[in-house]
């Protein structure tokens, strides 16, 4: 059979190569992907707006001159090759792809054994040449950060930045690229948050912008008492030969958690548009805020977050694509996805709309009643609160059945339509009406009289009364108000000294 060569034009396809869809900031994590590969401990993110270029700097094992100049040959690794499960690369084409989309020229020196070597990928030069030529500086030490190096290291320079400054070096468009860089920041304290902090079994990696350290970002809030994970060890799911792992998150209410963290947590896009599945390919996320279309986004379930965890192995299954950005799950892991987000969802719902489950089963003190009939919810006054039955206690029949008319006017004219807008916008922006210090003197004090009455210890009222609203969003002064009243009762003798709190 008689062949002919299908060579690629070099100055058309190296310029089709530039448009797989990078940002910034994923075309800077998959440069960073390589320094994690090369075992690196420290990388340094440099700018210099003077000369406008952009470098990345690790202290990684470094590449010899030969192994160079096959890493800056694109395809350099065939994707079906076995590699290290630490190995953060796939195609070989990240960091020429990663680098052409953000600028024309990009620059590679590194350092192995003592020895620098350097080589160019000059977009302009290739169109000129019309081949796939790499440029070999003549002084690699002399190239922009050299002496920044430690023993050994590699050094990636991003210059002739047009896509990063948007055909803009003005003034106004180095401002923007400032902004484009502190938003890169985020990304990056994300996708390498388990790196940066250094989890069990993970060595700890320090990732610099500018000299100033990046924080990690946990999206889980994994360490705050009050987010639930389910189950407290990841469950496996079997993929052939490898194993996914799975496990669920439920973020804190935001009465659990102070302004800044909830702001913090919502992230940009907020709860409701990062909620859902979290995908890690060794241990550095590659998609995030997807139900993969097993569910939809709602404000029920915004606190929910699942954390997925794949091996490298699993990446043609998983079709993961060049940058790294996004991830399909296969059979056998989105069915049991399927059948586990039912659960997900209900735990995120639970603590988001009823906080109050834990109060009501615990304090036994709730003003509203929650009743579920024939599939339906309503919430009623309740009856048998003790500042409500002290109250009726004291009415007439006739003052009763009044008094039962207007708490069945409260009860059918709750604004849910307005509730359910404001809880799902800015919950932490909901609060009760102030209370004044009478009427929270009346309310405690009442209420402590008709639990003793019923043979409480005075200690456990307390604890009841600290947990339950609206003595709990006011406790500064419920709890002062609290004691004071049981003092004065024992000091009266009203109380046995067995029954006192200590």
């Amino acid at each position: 059979m008689k062949t002919v060569s299908a060579a690629p034009k070099a100055a058309m396809l190296i310029e089709s190569m530039r448009d797989i869809g990078y940002s910034l900031e994923t075309a800077l994590a998959d440069v960073v992907d390589n320094s994690i590969t090369a075992k690196a401990t420290r990388i340094d993110i440099l700018t210099d707006l003077d000369d406008l270029r952009i470098g990345v700097l690790d202290n990684g094992r470094g590449m010899t001159e030969a192994e160079l100049f096959a890493a800056m040959r694109p395809g350099s690794i065939n994707p079906r090759d076995d590699r290290k499960s630490t190995d953060l690369g796939r195609f070989g084409l990240g960091l020429k792809t990663a680098s052409f989309s953000q600028c024309r020229r990009v620059t590679v020196l590194t350092r192995s054994a003592g020895k620098f070597s350097a080589a160019t990928w000059d977009l302009d030069f290739v169109a000129e040449k019309d081949d796939w030529l790499v440029q070999v500086p003549d002084e690699p030490s002399s190239l922009p950060w050299a002496d920044h190096f430690a023993e050994s290291g590699t050094l990636v320079i991003w210059e002739k930045l047009d896509r990063v400054l948007e055909q803009d070096s003005s003034a106004v468009g180095i401002q923007r690229l400032v902004k484009r860089l502190d938003d890169a920041r985020e990304h990056l304290e994300l996708v390498f948050h388990r790196f940066l902090s250094g989890e069990p079994g993970l060595k700890r990696i320090e990732i610099r912008l500018n000299e100033r350290p990046l924080v990690p970002f946990d999206p889980f809030h994994s360490t705050h008492p009050a987010t639930i994970a389910e189950p407290l060890t990841p469950e496996g799911i079997k993929v052939g030969d490898h194993v996914v792992t799975v496990q669920t998150f439920t973020l804190p209410h935001h009465k659990k958690v102070t302004p800044s963290e909830w702001e913090r947590y919502a992230g940009r896009a907020g709860y409701v548009k990062n909620q859902g599945f979290y995908v890690y390919r060794g241990k550095r996320l590659i998609i995030h805020g997807t139900w993969f279309g097993l569910a939809r986004q709602t404000e029920l379930t915004k606190l929910a977050r699942v954390r997925i965890d794949m091996p490298n192995d699993l990446d043609a299954d998983w079709k993961i694509d060049v940058k790294k950005a996004s991830a399909q799950p296969p059979y056998q892991v989105r069915e049991r996805l399927r059948r586990i987000i039912e659960t997900i969802g209900a735990t995120s719902k639970r603590v988001y709309t009823s906080r109050g489950r834990v109060l009501v089963t615990d304090s036994r003190l709730p003003v509203w009643n929650r009743v579920q009939d024939k599939n339906e919810i309503s919430y009623q006054i309740n009856p048998s609160h003790p500042v409500v039955a002290d109250f009726v206690g004291d009415l007439s029949e006739d003052q009763k059945r009044a008094f039962t008319r207007v708490v069945e006017l409260f009860g059918s004219s709750l604004p849910m339509d307005a509730l359910f807008a404001d809880l799902g916008g800015s919950p932490d922006k909901v609060t009760g009406n102030e209370v004044s210090d009478e009427a929270l003197t009346h309310m405690v004090t009442t209420t402590i009289a008709k639990l003793l009455e019923s043979g409480l210890q005075t200690d456990v009222v307390v604890d009841m009364l600290s947990v339950a609203e609206p003595f709990r969003s006011n406790w500064d002064r419920a709890e002062i108000i609290a004691r004071n009243y049981i003092a004065e009762e024992y000091a009266r003798g009203e109380l046995e000294k067995s029954r006192s709190c200590g």
